[in-house]
């Protein structure tokens, strides 16, 4: 078994930026067609949402890195981030052998200006 860590911390701003400048060339690159329902539905906080959601996507790149020969060969939506019945965020990964994952989990938190989320990957 070993354990594998990723982390990200990011600012709210910069999300929003990008989004306002380049609005859904920017959101369509990077989030599945569920995240941008779950972050629209949040009205006024959806840019909390979209950057939790885009810290959890690169916390994640850092944790599976190990199972990469070339960080290209995952794109930004083969990570997606949905909730469970209870709102716990999950973490899903699209298009890589999972055969010697055992476990996935994934903590998102956000405050007014930043927001940060951490990926733990027990393999086999």
């Amino acid at each position: 078994m070993k354990i594998h860590c990723g982390t990200d911390i990011i600012e709210i701003e910069r999300i929003k930026e990008s989004i306002d400048n380049l609005e859904d060339k920017f959101i369509n690159r990077i989030f599945t067609k569920e995240e941008i329902k779950y972050c629209e539905s949040k009205k006024n906080q959806k840019y909390q949402h979209y950057a939790a959601r885009f810290a959890a996507k690169e916390a994640a790149f850092k944790a599976i890195s190990w199972k990469l020969d070339d960080k290209y060969k995952i794109s930004w939506k083969d990570i997606e981030i949905t909730n469970n019945k209870q709102g716990k965020p999950q973490l899903n990964i699209i298009g890589i052998d999972s055969k010697d994952i055992e476990s996935i989990d994934l903590s998102i938190s956000h405050c007014k200006k930043y927001a940060n989320a951490v990926v733990t990957i027990i393999g086999k």
